[in-house]
């Protein structure tokens, strides 16, 4: 049987789009919404990276299964950063997408449009049982819109238009943000990883 490879998420819309990136893979992709009585670990951490590791290793331990998991968000250059880690509760703890969104442009609404410059970050932890560890990280730069566009995607998919674009993600679609998003390259060179550590099939390769 092919090993456990768990993707260390709730979100279904992100779960959704990693199984797309790591389809063909020889794991069994599985996620959390497959094992509902598993805890959320707290994110303490103070960047991305530190967040990724935290739940990749968290999950690996309850579970014993290989894990990949991944901290991400908004950086916002006119905000000092802002939202950063705090991405998903950006507007306090239980926020949806559409309060966040709502902060955001708040926050944003006596900066003009040339000094809105923004990035996507992500980073992808991946963890092993045997202690092994990896990461990898991807960035999308880009801006944000005046005001929401698009029907797609989630978080602040409608806000963020990349470079080289005049829509934001919610309207490019799937189809473009797994090409372009920094999810994607994030996953797409863990994936890579894991193609190798599959070829070499040695546990002692499996640290960084």
């Amino acid at each position: 049987m092919p090993e456990i490879l768990l993707l260390g998420t709730t979100n279904t819309h992100k779960a959704a789009e990693l199984r797309e990136i790591l389809a063909g893979l020889p794991w069994e992709v599985r996620c959390l919404a497959d094992h509902p009585a598993l805890p959320e670990p707290g994110e303490t951490g103070h960047t991305f990276e530190e967040n990724a590791r935290l739940k990749a290793s968290y999950y690996c331990h309850a579970t014993g299964w290989c894990c990949a998991a991944d901290d991400s968000g908004l950086v916002v250059d006119a905000l000092d950063g802002a939202p950063g880690i705090y991405s998903a509760r950006y507007a306090g703890p239980g926020s949806t997408d559409d309060d966040n969104n709502r902060r955001l442009l708040n926050e944003l609404a006596m900066v003009p449009e040339a000094q809105r410059t923004a990035r996507f970050v992500c980073c992808a932890a991946f963890v092993h049982p045997d202690g092994g560890s990896h990461v990898e990280t991807g960035a999308v730069e880009g801006r944000i819109a005046l005001e929401p566009r698009g029907q797609t995607g989630f978080g602040y998919d409608p806000l963020f238009i990349p470079e080289g674009y005049d829509q934001t993600f919610a309207e490019l679609g799937a189809l473009v943000k797994q090409r372009i998003s920094h999810r994607a390259r994030a996953f797409q060179r863990l994936r890579q990883y894991l193609e190798d550590l599959d070829a070499r099939g040695s546990s002692n390769s499996r640290r960084d």
